[in-house]
């Protein structure tokens, strides 16, 4: 099926809570929302004595969005049944999607009940081409070694995952960061390496969703599409990382390739096989305008910039692929609405050539058989 939503809570939602907008998107009829985790900042604090004992599913609003446990020696666990004990900190996030974590659970089942998939966008500011450990040691060695960009970044996505884990979703979104000054070739390893890390520490906590990396709209950042299907094509990274088409950052980076339906679906195509054991294909859709370099300037309506999303519309009705469809449009939910308003159109108009094409082939047969009269090009003439 063509899955499409906003990229965030709809404009047009009276409240702004997770809540508020799931209701909302299922009440445009949508099915898909991508919510933007684009500013999760968190932070550290002790338990209070009545929050000892208790595991993060049992903690309520009056703790806030904690997220995780710091253990000491034995690490940060995002295991929500581990009990907190008195040594222990507590990760808390700033951002509150839920007025605790326990909600998700709930708000995840509300949103499969809704038919609502959901995911998350991450940060734009990452960077997994570096290292994730820095080379200087601190001058106290009681003091913790300083965070790198690379460390954020993947601490980054473990939040992104333990949050979309409780709620049910499917794919966690983001970004490989810079190319900077270095070698490549280098930096592809370490941004392979760091996944791979990724990976591992996915598995042991037990999350389901996988992570999306996607076409970047900017040549000066890692996320050509050949560098993407490089990436994901990696045989450990097989059926854990998958390529994210962004149809604005693409037409942006390959200087206005896209034209004709045809080039469209010859687009959509090339990621089908990595979804194949998954699901939807995954793909943000906007309209933009772009320097000509290669570089994106900014997302614009969908009737606005140098994409005709007819011509897309033409293509996923010819060929009706398993695709999501989120709207990063400024107009999100409308945006999202025009998409699947105008796919539906295209549908029926081929629906209602197909029906009358089928009526010929019947009628020709009636006449070949002699059921029927070959009609009389008279009448023809007289009804003009």
């Amino acid at each position: 099926m063509i899955r499409y939503g906003p990229a965030g809570i709809p404009l047009s939602c009276k409240g702004r809570t997770l809540k508020d907008g799931i209701e909302d998107i299922h009440s445009l009829a949508l099915t898909a929302m991508e919510i933007q985790m684009v500013r999760p900042n968190t932070d550290f604090r002790a338990p209070e004595d009545e929050e000892i004992g208790k595991t993060l599913k049992e903690l309520d609003s009056d703790s806030g969005f904690v997220i995780a446990v710091d253990k000491g020696e034995e690490g940060v666990s995002y295991d929500p049944e581990i009990p907190i004990d008195e040594e222990d900190n507590l990760l808390f996030m700033n951002y509150c999607l839920a007025p605790c974590y326990n909600d998700l659970y709930s708000l995840g089942r509300m949103a499969k009940r809704h038919d609502v998939s959901l995911s998350v966008h991450t940060p734009y500011y990452m960077a997994l081409d570096g290292d994730l450990f820095g080379n200087e040691e601190p001058a106290d060695p009681d003091e913790m070694p300083e965070e790198t960009p690379a460390m954020r970044s993947f601490t980054i996505l473990q939040n992104c995952g333990a949050v979309l884990n409780a709620l049910g979703g499917t794919l966690v979104v983001t970004n490989l960061g810079p190319y900077g000054g270095d070698n490549p070739k280098h930096a592809k390893s370490r941004i392979v390496s760091n996944l791979k890390d990724l990976k591992r520490w996915w598995k042991s906590e037990g999350l389901t969703p996988r992570i999306g990396i996607e076409i970047t709209g900017n040549s000066n950042v890692w996320g050509s599409l050949e560098e993407l299907l490089d990436i994901c094509g990696t045989r450990d990274l097989k059926g854990f990382v998958y390529p994210v088409l962004n149809f604005a950052h693409y037409q942006a980076r390959t200087k206005d390739s896209l034209s004709e339906a045809e080039d469209y679906y010859s687009l959509i195509e090339q990621f089908e096989p990595f979804y194949k054991d998954f699901g939807n294909i995954y793909a943000d859709f906007s309209n933009v305008e772009s320097d000509g370099e290669g570089n994106e300037k900014w997302y614009t309506p969908i009737k606005k910039g140098e994409i005709k999303f007819e011509k897309v519309a033409e293509a996923l009705a010819e060929h009706m692929p398993e695709i999501t469809m989120i709207s990063d449009s400024p107009l999100l939910e409308h945006d999202a609405v025009y998409m699947r308003t105008l796919t539906e159109r295209v549908l029926s108009k081929k629906a209602a050539k197909q029906l009358k094409e089928k009526r010929r082939e019947l009628q020709a047969e009636a006449i070949a058989d002699g059921e029927l009269a070959p009609a009389d090009p008279n009448d023809e003439a007289d009804s003009e």
